[in-house]
């Protein structure tokens, strides 16, 4: 059977720094959101990628002495490390430098340009760097960016622009006609009356002062903006093509679904990009949902403010799923959320270790308990008449999974968390209602407390297939305790979570393991109060390093006993039994010798072939690692203890004596 294609997107991540954990709340949630759909038998395309062209990239890589495509590797690399530690499955992760990227934004920018859409002026007004953004003296706020509130400049260039004013009409009347474009309706509302209405200004869409970007075809002392570039990844990531010979995945999977973006750029989707496709006669994407931001307390994260937490590291205190469950149910569907250490245990404990968790493990150690981890038999079941808590309960669980449905249909993804906590609360209030260690203690009861247990495991395979989408691993351990009848665990599907009853009479369970510990609070923040000092103390101490006391005085005549030369390395190599020896060939003036020195953790051969270095050239023979060495090459210990060997000017002799 053919599955119905759905297709949805984060933002690109911009590769400017390491993400902090606001920046990584857009991809858990997409995520998630993309695990339901599989779940509902969707044939789901999930695009993540990465940002890295602009001023502010050619800026920093610069200021680090390094090449921007170096920066980009770099920051693109933690990016992708940081989807994956979170466990996140997308299907594609693009790359604005991926050549099949380029290629394409410069058919569309010459196609656009050919039909009109695109022509040459000249660009008079102010431009941020951080944001890369163009404004009018009239944007500004209070004379600075509207986006961010950081300083302006003044800036005149040659540029070409986008005839955004050409579609305004048309722009307004699809937004107007189509209410759930842009969602929730407080960013439609936005669009339309800040920024569409009050009249759009064409847009400059490429730059002649910045050369990290993509060039212009047609001009080469033009590269292309960043909003035509990273807005078209979307489409260049299925193989459009401006020829209409598109790729197999365009094809299937455009137009998107969604586009799951933040609030702060929802301008350049909903407008920007829409009026592109519009012109490149594309379909337009079906939805774009714009969420809140992730705070640090009441802050937005910066690193200037020193309130910056990065997700590896809570992945590491508290684990993969804790940090999405956090993630995704502190965040409301259309204000701002936050996160702060302190929040975070208390939800860790509040909700994972004590409700959920406590849950699992008090059903399943009963279930071992009284029935040696069997599942009882549907005979034994059938000896004990249902209660009204029964059918409480059950009702409950079957409602859970349809309102879980219809609110993450709505983008309420901590509501649709919040129902399934609801059901593991309402399976809590059922040990207590019911009291199955009372019902142990009567040789009758014992098939009223066989009903009881199964009810409760039948409520927790519920609660463990709808938390695959939030905390999938969290699920497989939950739906291990609850062996289905019908389907594997790795097979549950969505309408299965809404079943109550089904699992699999007589299989064993095994023993219960705590799903999750709680967090000692006042221990945790002494311990993290004691790592940050450490980590600035380190900080300090690598800004100022430590210099190694000098050695007792000598003499000149001391001094001169070691004879000091330069020599030119001619050639270099491993040694074979050795990670951590070279053997150097040095021309010493004079001849030719071999010298075994201890660097191959810091040098590869072909880096010292051709250097001049310093050569204590009296040193008697010795042998390392079967290999003979005459004399040893200077070299320098740092603090971080790494070694920098000292190389001599190329202009200085072989076998001149150092004085």
């Amino acid at each position: 059977m053919n599955k119905q294609p759905y297709y949805l997107t984060t933002a690109i991540a911009y590769t400017s720094r390491k993400p902090h954990i606001g920046n990584t709340y857009e991809i858990v949630m997409t995520d998630a959101l993309a695990r339901f759909r599989r779940m509902q038998g969707y044939d789901v395309y999930f695009l993540t990628g990465t940002d890295e062209h602009g001023q502010k990239i050619e800026e920093i890589a610069k200021e680090a002495g390094i090449t921007p495509q170096q920066h980009v590797d770099k920051i693109a690399g933690e990016i992708r490390e940081i989807c994956d530690l979170l466990n996140t499955t997308y299907d594609q992760f693009i790359r604005t430098t991926d050549p099949y990227h380029t290629k394409t934004v410069q058919d569309i920018f010459t196609k656009l340009y050919e039909q009109g859409d695109i022509y040459k002026g000249e660009y008079v007004g102010k431009y941020c760097t951080p944001c890369e953004s163009f404004w009018t003296e009239s944007q500004l706020v209070d004379g600075k960016c509207p986006d961010c509130g950081r300083e302006v400049r003044d800036a005149k260039e040659e540029a070409y622009f986008l005839k955004l004013s050409k579609y305004q009409q048309w722009l307004e009347e699809y937004i107007e006609a189509n209410p759930d474009f842009i969602y929730p309706e407080s960013r439609k509302k936005e669009m339309l009356n800040n920024f569409i209405k009050p009249g759009l200004q064409d847009l400059c869409v490429s730059r002649t002062t910045v050369k990290w970007g993509i060039p212009v075809p047609f001009d080469d002392k033009h590269v292309i903006y960043i909003w035509i570039d990273a807005l078209s990844n979307y489409i260049t990531a299925l193989g459009y093509d401006v020829n209409g010979n598109h790729g197999e995945h365009y094809q299937k999977y455009w137009p998107a679904n969604v586009h799951v973006i933040g609030k702060d750029i929802v301008r350049f989707h909903s407008i920007y990009w829409i009026i592109m496709l519009h012109a490149l006669g594309q379909p337009l994407p079906k939805q774009i949902f714009g969420h809140p931001w992730m705070l640090f307390g009441n802050d937005k994260m910066s690193k200037s403010r020193g309130n910056v937490i990065y997700a590896d590291e809570l992945v590491e205190r508290f684990g993969v799923d804790a940090v999405r469950y956090y993630l995704l149910s502190e965040m409301p569907f259309a204000s701002d959320g936050s996160i702060t250490y302190e929040t975070m245990i208390e939800r860790f404990n509040s909700d994972l270790a004590n409700t959920l968790g406590n849950l699992v493990n008090r059903t399943v150690a009963m279930l071992n308990q009284y029935f040696v981890g069997v599942i009882p038999t549907e005979a034994l079941l059938s000896a004990a008449p249902d209660t009204e808590f029964d059918a409480d309960l059950k009702a409950v669980a079957e409602a859970t999974a349809p309102r879980v449905a219809e609110l993450l249909d709505a983008f309420r993804v901590s509501d649709a968390i919040e129902v399934v906590m609801d059901l593991a609360r309402r399976c809590n209030k059922y040990i207590d209602e019911t009291t199955p260690w009372v019902l142990a203690k009567d040789p009758d009861a014992r098939p009223r407390l066989a009903k009881v247990l199964y009810n409760l495991l039948c409520g927790i395979r519920c609660i463990g297939g709808l938390l695959k989408p939030f905390m999938p691993e969290t699920a497989e351990k939950i739906l291990a305790y609850t062996p289905d009848a019908v389907a594997c665990a790795e097979e549950v599907s969505f309408a299965r979570c809404a079943q109550f009853g089904g699992l699999q009479h007589g299989a064993t369970i095994g023993a219960a393991k705590p799903l999750f510990v709680r967090v000692n609070a006042e221990a945790f923040l002494a311990e993290l109060k004691a790592a940050e000092e450490q980590k600035a103390a380190a900080a300090k101490a690598a800004e100022q390093p430590a210099v190694e006391p000098f050695a007792e005085e000598i003499d000149i005549d001391t001094f001169f006993r070691s004879d000091l030369r330069v020599a030119k390395v001619i050639a270099c190599e491993k040694v074979k039994k050795s990670s951590k020896l070279l053997c150097l060939q040095l021309d010493d003036g004079v001849s030719q010798r071999q010298v075994v020195s201890g660097i191959a953790k810091w040098y590869a051969p072909e880096d010292l072939i051709g250097k001049k270095v310093l050569l204590v050239a009296n040193l008697k023979p010795v042998k390392l690692c079967g290999v003979e060495s005459f004399g040893m090459i200077c070299a320098s210990d740092l603090p971080d203890g790494s070694c920098k060997v000292m190389f001599v000017d190329d202009t200085v002799p072989c076998g001149a004596r150092l004085h």
